[in-house]
This record gives structure tokens, C-alpha cells and sequence, in this order.
């Protein structure tokens, strides 16, 4: 026999994907957004090991916390070649009032 379903049970059903549904993750020019039904912060950064660059003058760009399919997933670092009159901005998430805003992983002219 199937139990009937309380009226405060579909209530509070409907509340949870009411707020799930409202996390909004938008790629803008700046970065990724990830809206405010989001509460919490990216992990701390994970340790990452690396030998000598495979080429002299190469540079280690650590890896970062992405945000993939609802939650955040770890993207390793590697080796890249410097550019001539730039500097490398590494990738960090930054709290705002809206929201997580992922900034910078890219290159930033001197």
C-alpha cells in the first residue's frame, strides 16, 4: 500500500528545487560567475608536483578550482612558454556580494 503524501512534505520538496533551480553559473568576459544560492567557497588549492620544465625558460602555471556540473572540480597546472611583455594573472576566486566571480588565468600586458 502506498502511504499518502503530506501537503508539507511537496511544500518543503518544492522549496529545495526552488533553490537549487536559482543557482545561476554564467561564463562572462571577466570570468565565471557563480550566483549566490552557491554558499560555499572553493576548496583550498591542492598541492601540485612537477619535475624540470620540459623546455629552459618555461614556467609553472598552477592549476585552479573550475565549476563543473555543480560543483568544483580540480584542473591541473602546466608547463607554458613566457610571453614577451606580459605577466601571468593566475586564475582565484573572488566573494562579492552576488555571488563567487572566478578571476584572472590569463595574460595581463606589463
Amino acid at each position: 500500500m502506498i502511504k499518502p503524501v503530506h501537503v508539507r512534505n511537496l511544500v518543503a520538496l518544492a522549496a529545495i528545487c526552488i533553490a537549487v533551480s536559482a543557482c545561476v553559473v554564467v561564463p562572462t568576459p571577466r570570468g565565471l560567475y557563480i550566483g549566490p544560492a552557491v554558499a560555499a567557497a572553493p576548496p583550498p588549492p591542492q598541492v601540485e608536483y612537477y619535475g624540470a620544465p620540459p623546455v629552459a625558460g618555461y614556467f609553472w602555471i598552477g592549476g585552479y578550482w573550475n565549476w563543473v556540473g555543480g560543483r568544483y572540480t580540480w584542473v591541473g597546472g602546466h608547463w607554458e612558454a613566457p610571453r614577451v611583455g606580459y605577466r601571468w594573472e593566475p586564475r582565484r576566486w573572488v566573494r562579492t556580494a552576488d555571488g563567487w566571480h572566478m578571476r584572472g588565468g590569463r595574460w595581463v600586458r606589463r
